[in-house]
């Protein structure tokens, strides 16, 4: 009798009545119903971690070590991918007021007789420097790296952005300091090493305003006003950081006023590289994202085009999966409640 005992609130046996025979049927239905939902919701989760487990194992790929490698979510669109690159087009694409600019003729454009085949070819010249392009190491010291001799991942990193655009708001000659490299760094940490630093002044804003970008429409060099690195601030990189390449979305690493070019030489001697007139900087976070730019290897030059590409940071699939099973985990406990 102990289980008719646990089922009253007496202190003392009971005899049964067919009142009391009902009652007790239908609140033992209404318990084996209430377990029948606790059971189904259950098993329920358990289906839903298998799942989830299935899914992890087929998302991740293990190599001949045995080491996991997640595979990441692929891009959705352009969305992750950041363009940095201007156009080269004639008219155009700003050079150095004393380079040649960019020029393209149309060598053919149209039906060719003798096929009947569509066909376009096209010429095109221009300087080293100018539109987004990198600076050889060799371009401002001597012995340095030309471009084909910079290694292959030379502009290939994790990018580290540091905003001054308040600073050269109102100020054109700006010249961005040590000072300015430490308080970035005191917010998201150490530049890394193997890192590629750029400078995001805001001055991509004025392209392709030649008069606007370069502070002048004539071959005038020591007219020329735009913002840059200040010299101090290279010296500080080169000795305590372990950077690749610096990059800024101006026309030149120093600023405009520069006379002897001091931050090209300070970073060229380490053969860390330089890329300039960098376009879409705005778009990129101060860190998570990677970096990919890939020159014209000119043997032998001095600079060259360069197209150069941001990938933003994204969720792997595993953490989707994750973010998705946590929502359903919830979701199915407050069924659980409510039950």
């Amino acid at each position: 009798m102990p289980f008719l005992w646990s089922l009253t609130s007496f202190n003392e046996p009971f005899s049964w009545g067919i009142p009391d025979i009902v009652f007790f049927d239908k609140w033992v239905d209404d318990i084996w119903y209430k377990r029948r939902c606790l059971l189904f919701q259950i098993g329920n989760m358990a289906h839903g971690i298998n799942v989830l487990v299935l899914a992890m194992v087929a998302m991740t790929r293990v190599d001949a070590t045995g080491e996991a490698l997640q595979m990441f979510k692929p891009p959705a669109g352009d969305r992750n991918i950041i363009d940095m690159t201007y156009d080269f087009a004639v008219n155009e694409t700003i050079y150095w007021p004393t380079a040649n600019p960019f020029n393209m003729t149309v060598v053919f454009k149209g039906i060719d007789p003798s096929s009947g085949v569509y066909y376009e070819g096209n010429n095109f010249c221009a300087a080293e420097h100018g539109g987004t392009h990198i600076d050889a190491p060799a371009h401002f010291y001597r012995g340095s790296w030309v471009v084909d001799h910079i290694p292959v991942d030379g502009v290939i990193g994790d990018a580290v952005v540091v905003d001054v655009t308040a600073k050269v708001s109102g100020h054109e000659d700006y010249q961005a300091t040590e000072l300015d490299l430490r308080v970035w760094e005191e917010k998201h940490g150490r530049i890394p090493d193997g890192g590629i630093l750029f400078l995001y002044t805001g001055w991509g804003r004025h392209w392709p305003n030649k008069e606007r970008y370069l502070g002048t429409n004539t071959n005038n060099t020591s007219i020329l006003h735009f913002p840059g690195l200040h010299p101090d601030a290279a010296k500080w990189l080169v000795e305590n950081r372990k950077i690749k390449a610096f990059g800024i979305d101006a026309a030149s690493l120093d600023y405009g006023q520069t006379k002897t070019f001091k931050t090209h030489t300070t970073l060229f001697e380490k053969n860390i590289v330089g890329i300039e007139n960098v376009a879409n900087l705005d778009q990129l976070p101060p860190t998570g994202a990677m970096v990919i730019g890939l020159p014209m290897k000119i043997r032998g030059g001095s600079g060259a085009p360069l197209r150069i590409i941001g990938l933003l940071p994204q969720p792997t699939r595993l953490a989707a999966i994750y973010h998705a099973a946590t929502e359903w985990l919830i979701l199915s406990i407050a069924l659980l409640i409510l039950a």
